[in-house]
């Protein structure tokens, strides 16, 4: 079985800064790249290589500009014009407890707390969910110069520490609702757009992986080989779903395709999991304490995939195959 092909991109550019300042190079690649392919519009595959691509390079960016293009995707699926192409976009759509974000009618406003609102403090714009009378709202709010403060203290990771995140609490910000209730959950790009998320994982762990391909190790017999060959049977695969589950959904964009979503996340997340390890035990801790580049990516890595839903999405998927009945084939 042969490595993973090198990713391709649609005409993707290079951000036209060097600089560490994550914001500036997110804005920059936005001004080259305004849009991506939607999701079920034919061109599933090249919006996924796109992300694939921009994660090798930074999963800090990735997770930037894939909330963005994401935010983009949801607003045409709805109906709804998109802001400025060069405004940068959010989606914040976590619930629970501390979430008490709540909107007015009367105003025309939102007030409240909502937490892990990646990119708070850096984006022009967002989409914010609602929770209302047990239904999801969805919001398009100006949270740049507005009314709208961040608590980063909330934020204390280490991977993924340049992407600013944490509560965002806002007062009396006017919003627009996008969609009826229930609509941003309910339509076929929800799903859709979670496949997405597998693509930067796959981006990240190809290149976190990538040094093993160079290493003079892995071309004598031993264990580097062996662990890198673990991981091709890992990232192959991976790479072969996504490219299936890619044409499934330009396919029958009016579907969610929930069950294979959740298969090919979780085969993702799992092959990022077995590549940290397999990685880690191939190179030792030299790459993770003296090459800056690769104990970034390690350490973003390793929270980025943690928003797979992991064992729940694997009963999930358990329970969907339990209703559907049908025996595995060819």
């Amino acid at each position: 079985m042969s490595a993973v092909a090198p990713v391709a991109v649609p005409a993707a550019p290079q951000p036209v800064t060097e600089t560490d300042d994550l914001q500036a190079q997110a804005r920059a690649w936005i001004e080259h790249q305004p849009s991506l392919p939607r999701p079920g519009g034919g061109d599933t595959l090249l919006r996924w290589q796109a992300l694939a691509h921009i994660a090798a390079r930074d999963l800090c960016l990735a997770k930037v500009l894939e909330a963005h293009y994401d935010a983009q995707a949801i607003l045409e699926e709805l109906g709804t014009a998109t802001p400025d192409r060069d405004r940068l976009g959010a989606v914040w759509a976590a619930e629970g407890p501390a979430a008490t974000l709540r909107f007015d009618r009367a105003s025309g406003t939102l007030s409240g707390d909502k937490p892990w609102c990646s990119g708070a403090s850096w984006v022009d714009h967002a989409l914010v969910t609602v929770r209302d009378d047990g239904r999801s709202r969805l919001f398009l709010a100006p949270v740049r110069r507005t009314n709208v403060s961040f608590l980063p203290q909330t934020w204390q990771a280490t991977g993924m520490a340049r992407v600013p995140s944490g509560t965002a609490r806002f007062d009396q910000v006017p919003a627009i609702e996008v969609g009826a209730a229930d609509a941003y959950l309910q339509r076929p790009g929800f799903w859709h757009g979670g496949a997405g998320i597998a693509a930067c994982w796959f981006g990240g762990a190809s290149a976190l992986a990538e040094p093993l391909l160079h290493n003079a190790r892995a071309d004598e017999p031993g264990t580097v080989a062996g662990l890198l060959g673990e991981i091709d049977l890992a990232l192959s695969p991976c790479a072969s779903l996504l490219r299936e589950l890619a044409a499934l959904i330009d396919a029958q964009p009016e579907l969610p395709h929930q069950k294979e979503i959740v298969r090919a996340r979780s085969v993702v997340e799992r092959a990022a999991t077995l590549t940290l390890d397999r990685v880690g035990r191939a190179l030792g801790p030299g790459p993770m304490c003296m090459d800056p580049a690769h104990a970034r990516r390690w350490a973003d890595l390793t929270v980025f995939i943690r928003q797979s839903h992991a064992d729940r999405d694997w009963q999930h998927l358990g329970n969907l195959m339990h209703r559907e009945g049908r025996a595995w084939t060819l």
